[in-house]
């Protein structure tokens, strides 16, 4: 195409006193290198790709993830400022929200580690939580209004599987008093899996709606040995079962992203083109630190 542009305008050039009109031959002179200089623009400005999980970058990392029209970030580690500079690159930020467990490196470990109910398996720095608790719903409460106010679009809400490990009443209902509380800031709502928690909330409920706006779910297609910290492809079972559980959360209007962990391009490709027929997003990332 620039070839095309370029050879008009050395034939305007050469041939321009074969032009009585010069008005004319002016306005064809803007318009060949308008088009010109449009096609250069195109050409410096990246292509944003279209989702990425970062959960293990800081704002030392902004321009990686500025490379992205749709980011999770961990906003607690990031400043107002660096939010508002990713949405000027023309992100929309989404800050991960740990509702049912708590780590041990968050600074309100130590306040809050007597509502913890059981260890995380394969991840020996965390600890499930009691999201009955009133205390807790509070403190997720005042750290919600916290991340609002550094100008994130939406919440990624993990480890609502503390009702698949715990599945108790009292743990249901106050996953369900977390969520409707975060629905009610008008911002879209990511689940991170809790494929149990919810498939029974629309079993008892129906309507999805209330508690989410999107399903995030992880190694649909791949698998983690977290052993060896090596990568491999899912079970047939497993990925039948979790496509099953996506695109149920589609039916119901559920906006649906995947997270795959993997370094081999046979099964990118297959992600791609499954995530690509049923138009919904997808990140793989090679790394399990999502860095």
């Amino acid at each position: 195409m620039k070839k095309f542009y370029y050879s008009i305008l050395r034939s305007l050039i050469k041939n321009y006193e074969q032009y009585r009109n010069v008005v004319v031959v002016c306005i064809l002179l803007v318009l060949v290198l308008s088009a010109l200089s449009g096609i250069e623009a195109s050409a410096k400005t990246p292509v944003k790709k279209d989702y990425g999980v970062f959960l293990g970058l800081d704002a030392t990392g902004l321009d990686k993830i500025a490379g992205y029209e749709t980011v999770v970030i961990d906003a607690q580690y990031f400043t107002k400022n660096d939010i508002m500079y990713l949405k000027k690159q023309g992100c929309t930020v989404y800050s991960y929200l740990n509702v049912g467990s708590i780590e041990k490196f968050r600074g309100y470990y130590d306040k809050y580690s007597e509502l913890t109910i059981g260890d995380y398996d394969n991840w020996e720095n965390e600890k499930w939580m009691d999201v009955s608790e009133p205390e807790w719903q509070k403190f997720l409460a005042s750290l919600e209004r916290k991340l609002l106010k550094k100008g994130i679009d939406g919440f990624f809400v993990d480890n609502c599987d503390v009702y698949y490990k715990y599945p108790k009443k009292k743990i249901f209902k106050g996953l369900t008093k977390i969520l409707k509380h975060l629905m009610t800031f008008g911002k879209p709502v990511i689940i991170n899996g809790g494929d149990v928690y919810v498939m029974e909330y629309k079993a008892h409920h129906g309507k999805l709606s209330d508690i989410m706006t999107g399903v995030n779910q992880e190694s649909v297609w791949s698998k983690i040995d977290f052993d060896t910290g090596e990568f491999s492809k899912q079970k047939t079972k497993d990925r039948k079962y979790f496509q099953k559980y996506v695109e149920t959360c589609d039916r119901e209007g559920i906006t649906v992203y995947l997270l795959e962990y993997t370094k081999d391009r046979e099964l990118k490709n297959k992600i791609k083109k499954y995530c690509q027929k049923r138009h919904f997003h997808y990140y793989i990332s090679d790394s399990i630190e999502l860095d």
